[in-house]
């Protein structure tokens, strides 16, 4: 394993930390990978269906926002034909991506209190917790995605092959999602607070962000505010590729994918500069 910015006399660059964001996933792969399996194994151990609950779930989820919003609330989807399928899978395709960035983030602040042992070893290179992390999110979104895709077909035809771009999508996404994260696990240390703040601020983002309703119903002056969400521009450019066959627009997604790179710089180089510090406080 390969403890990047391991230095500790020194403070990490931003060119390093701009490297070691990449650096660190590369080079501790395998550990990355075997400890986010054991952690989706010990999500499901001791269940009577096991394993089988990671597509219950999003099935079942499926069926209640269904119920929900389209049956009991009778909302549609501009640009559909208005069915109850069509609005369940647009906005279960919001809830993958919600689920993806407020799993990692309600998780980030106690990252380090629940891994203390690992803080005690040296060699041990803390910052790949938010990889880890994120690919048990990872895991949940893949699932939840396949259920999409059985589904789909039955409800909208032949995808377009606009959906090919979706992991080239979600990339920006995850870049913003580990800068957040090693962020809130360095802060989480140091204030414990944090936690019950980040439940709070992931509700707030859930509902100021068109996932479970068309963004084309809110006022004009509130959605150039919800431009600024997180979550507004891959929400809207996935729906875009999946459903609608339109490519991304490219100056959004390149200030968005400019701003996830700079979070994800800017929360390495955070976390690596306070980590020396958790031994004295945990």
């Amino acid at each position: 394993m390969v403890l990047v910015g391991a230095d500790k006399r020194r403070i990490l660059t931003i060119g390093e930390a701009t490297v070691g964001v990449i650096s660190t996933a590369i080079a501790n792969r395998v550990l990355i990978r075997r400890l986010a399996g054991r952690e989706v194994e010990a999500k499901y151990r001791g269940s009577l269906l096991g394993i089988v609950w990671a597509v219950l779930n999003p099935l079942l989820l499926l069926a209640v926002y269904t119920v929900v919003f389209s049956g009991v609330f009778r909302m549609r989807w501009s640009g559909t034909a208005g069915g109850t399928g069509e609005f369940a899978l647009l906005a279960f395709s919001g809830l993958i991506i919600f689920n993806i960035f407020a799993e990692c983030l309600m998780r980030a602040p106690g990252l380090m209190l629940e891994n203390v042992s690992y803080i005690k070893k040296v060699v041990f290179p803390l910052e790949v917790l938010p990889y880890v992390q994120l690919g048990v999110s990872l895991f949940g979104a893949l699932v939840s995605f396949a259920v999409l895709g059985v589904v789909y077909p039955f409800v909208f035809g032949a995808p377009p092959l606009t959906a090919l771009l979706l992991p080239f999508l979600l990339l920006p996404l995850l870049l913003m999602v580990l800068g957040l994260s090693w962020f809130l696990a360095s802060v989480g240390v140091f204030l414990r607070d944090v936690r019950q703040l980040v439940s709070i601020v992931t509700t707030i983002v859930m509902f100021a962000s068109p996932i479970l309703y068309p963004a084309d119903i809110v006022p004009e002056a509130w959605r150039g505010l919800m431009r600024f969400g997180p979550l507004m521009v891959p929400l809207e450019q996935v729906k875009d590729v999946l459903f609608w066959g339109r490519l991304p627009d490219p100056l959004a997604l390149g200030l968005y994918s400019l701003a996830s790179i700079c979070v994800a710089v800017g929360g390495f180089w955070w976390f690596k500069r306070t980590c020396k510090a958790f031994a004295d406080v945990v």
